[in-house]
């Protein structure tokens, strides 16, 4: 199967997803507060299951997601655990993720660790590099501060 670089643009209740196979960048933005989640995400996951036979050396996974609802966050589940199966093990999967500045500042370490735990439980042993990076940004999406937790 020849991979196509996939791009939906975002709706009221749908994130924004760009996924591009050449550069190994997988963004997901916006609002994810789908009634029927499959619908998008099914779609995803079988690309996300043909990307991983050939990735890139390094698969940026940026998830921007603004606001999520609990079926959202199944399919989310399901394509970092896809991602995490690639077998190659020089790959490295970096999972981007994005806090409002105020909830980033009031962060300690273990509260960060505690943010990430369900990113962190999703993932399992992975075969893979695999590292975490996080931002705190500001209203209009500008980054403000960062830190990288490797995993």
């Amino acid at each position: 199967m020849d991979l196509k670089t996939i791009y939906i643009e975002s709706g009221q209740k749908t994130p924004q997803i760009d996924l591009n196979h050449l550069t190994g960048e997988l963004i997901f933005s916006g609002k994810s507060i789908l009634e029927n989640p499959a619908k998008l995400y099914e779609g995803i996951l079988e690309w996300v299951q043909e990307y991983i036979n050939t990735p890139r050396q390094t698969t940026n996974l940026r998830l921007n997601i603004e606001y999520f609802n609990t079926a959202s966050v199944i399919w989310l589940a399901k394509i970092v655990k896809a991602l995490c199966g690639m077998k190659q093990p020089d790959n490295t999967l970096i999972i981007h993720l994005y806090f409002d500045i105020e909830e980033f500042d009031s962060m300690e370490t273990e509260d960060l660790k505690e943010a990430l735990s369900p990113v962190l439980d999703m993932v399992g042993t992975p075969t893979i590099s695999m590292g975490i990076k996080v931002y705190g940004t500001d209203e209009n999406g500008n980054i403000l501060k960062e830190s990288m937790v490797l995993v």
